[in-house]
């Protein structure tokens, strides 16, 4: 059995989860829901009790998966906005079911059929991304990436490309030196520890030959970096996976879209990836 959370009942979560179900009802059978379709709260706004509820179903779907009580989870879409009303500092989910299941760097992939990519900073303005990484977050990001591919994807051997954090990988030292002091120490500790880890990468041929199966997943510096290759290949196909928890979390890699929400237009495509995608975690998990 596999938890799911609604997400926020306000955006399109519980819209895209009912037309997956009923595209493939076997997944309906494999699912505990925390939340309640029904409730009513006004459709495509910023809502303190969406919100709430939003918030309280996350957590409890979590700790159910802590107890054993099912094997993976799949979060639906939320508003971080609609949560922080109710959970001062809220900066996502992938934050705070680390928090909920006691693991201090969760690392987020974003995986379609033919590209996965990890961001090793996420929710943060550019103009900090420098000042955040370092050669030992680098590092723990590849080593969790290639221990989640073991143990959840079943790829014996991952290799994995690593992109730098200027144009070029840094062209020598001309377009920047952190390519060449910060990156490039992580990949050559990696490979000290047996992980098969090559780069750094000029960004713009990385995802190209991550995408052609060179590497078996892409580790970018910075969020935009990843999910801009990934969101263009992928869209409605890739599946938000969280790697480092005691178990895997996917969830649909499109937001609440508050636009659409309660049109019956959303597609379930994404959510019925990240149903399938836990199922097949859960079925394995030793």
């Amino acid at each position: 059995m596999i938890a799911v959370s609604l997400g926020d009942p306000a955006g399109i979560g519980p819209e895209v989860l009912r037309s997956a179900f009923r595209r493939d009802p076997a997944l309906a059978r494999r699912c505990i829901l925390f939340g309640d379709p029904s409730v009513r709260v006004p459709l495509g706004r910023v809502s303190r009790l969406a919100g709430a509820l939003a918030a309280a179903w996350l957590e409890d779907a979590a700790r159910a998966v802590l107890r054993g009580e099912a094997g993976a989870l799949v979060t639906g879409p939320v508003n971080k906005e609609s949560i922080s009303l109710t959970v001062p500092g809220f900066r996502g989910q992938t934050e705070f079911i680390a928090r909920v299941a006691g693991v201090r760097e969760p690392v987020m992939m974003l995986a379609g059929p033919t590209l996965r990519v990890v961001p090793v900073t996420r929710h943060m303005a550019l103009v900090n991304v420098r000042r955040a990484l370092s050669t030992g977050l680098i590092l723990r990001t590849i080593l969790t990436v290639a221990g989640g591919l073991r143990r959840w994807f079943g790829v014996r051997r991952p290799v994995i490309g690593v992109c730098g954090l200027n144009p070029h990988a840094g062209d020598g030292g001309i377009l920047g030196t952190e390519d060449r002091t910060i990156v490039a120490p992580a990949v050559r500790q990696a490979r000290r520890r047996g992980i098969r880890a090559v780069g750094p990468l000029p960004a713009d041929a990385a995802f190209a030959l991550g995408h052609r199966d060179r590497y078996d997943a892409v580790v970018a510096m910075y969020h935009d970096q990843a999910m801009i290759p990934i969101k263009a290949v992928e869209m409605d196909r890739a599946v938000n996976a969280t790697l480092g928890l005691p178990f895997l979390r996917t969830s649909p890699a499109h937001g609440t879209a508050f636009d659409i929400a309660g049109r019956g237009i959303a597609r379930p495509d994404s959510m019925i990836e990240a149903l399938r995608m836990a199922v097949r975690a859960a079925g394995e998990r030793p």
